[in-house]
């Protein structure tokens, strides 16, 4: 009798143990990604998302995107713990390969969870914290750094003389000094090559290439506004000096570091230079922020 008993006692302890685990819940749940927009990084570079749990930030895993804007993985086995106290969903661009266990200072993308979604957009507060939405600005051809009245067309400055004295180029474009992981970039796009004018974070100033670039003229530094001579050392394919009539120009937002010779996927302003057009002479860029961004959904 004793015998039966104690071993009734393990069984119902058993029971009981088997009862607790069940209720306890998983210990993962799948994190789930439905994001559109995104471009292919290479093979240097990858996405990686972050929940964001009592300030603290933890990997919910990477992946890739194709040529076609497709992801790698759309579903990550995160702890369902941590699921349930995060406030905040980010996604990053990182190195490969990757030195550094937390996110890198790239934030492309962010959104707060309500409920089990976050809507993931660049202007939240994690990612790059606006929409470029109400940027405008413009440029004139011009070779400054040439005294040569001939290849005015094969300049272009991000600043407005319309007034008589130059002034920036661009209205209500958000000043990037800030924010680290992201800088602009001026190109021209010439017979289908992007040719960068050179990172700069504000409107007014010159910008990285004001004295380093090859190829502007050797008549100076050119006007403290960013912007670029294209008069020497044409890459493969081009001649310099050129025409920019027919041209288009795009102001792009570029990650940091970065290694691409292409604009990235965030162009706030772009324009196409009228084939008429004249050296001196302002001409607007149109905003298509809106058009051009990535965006979509985490869901837990």
């Amino acid at each position: 009798m004793k015998k039966t008993f104690l071993f009734l006692l393990s069984i119902l302890a058993l029971a009981t143990g088997c009862s607790d685990d069940d209720d306890s819940g998983p210990a993962t749940r799948q994190l789930t990604l439905n994001i559109s927009g995104l471009t292919d990084l290479g093979s240097t570079a990858q996405y990686e998302g972050w929940i964001i749990v009592n300030g603290a930030a933890i990997t919910t895993g990477t992946f890739k995107v194709d040529g076609n804007g497709q992801l790698s993985t759309t579903s990550f086995d995160v702890a369902a713990a941590d699921l349930d106290n995060a406030a905040n969903f980010v996604l990053t661009i990182e190195p490969i390969p990757d030195p550094d266990a937390g996110p890198s200072a790239v934030h492309i993308l962010g959104g707060d969870f309500s409920a089990n979604s976050a809507n993931l957009t660049i202007s939240h507060a994690t990612a790059l914290g606006t929409g470029f939405t109400g940027a405008g600005g413009g440029y004139i051809l011009a070779t400054p750094t040439t005294t040569d009245d001939t290849d005015e067309l094969s300049g272009v400055w991000f600043l407005d003389n319309s007034s008589g004295s130059p002034v920036a180029g661009f209205t209500n474009l958000p000043d990037l000094t800030s924010l680290t992981g992201w800088t602009y970039e001026g190109w021209a796009v010439i017979d289908g090559t992007p040719v960068s004018t050179g990172t700069f974070n504000t409107a007014a100033g010159m910008d990285d290439n004001a004295t380093t670039s090859s190829f502007k003229g050797t008549d100076g530094d050119g006007p403290g506004y960013p912007g670029e001579d294209f008069i020497n050392n044409a890459p493969a394919g081009l001649t310099f000096p050129t025409n920019l009539q027919g041209a288009a120009i795009v102001v792009s937002i570029e990650p940091v570091p970065d290694n691409d010779p292409s604009p990235f996927l965030l162009k706030p302003l772009s324009g196409d230079v009228p084939a008429n057009a004249a050296a001196m002479t302002f001409y607007q860029l149109n905003n298509i922020a809106a058009s051009t961004y990535p965006s979509g959904t985490a869901t837990r």
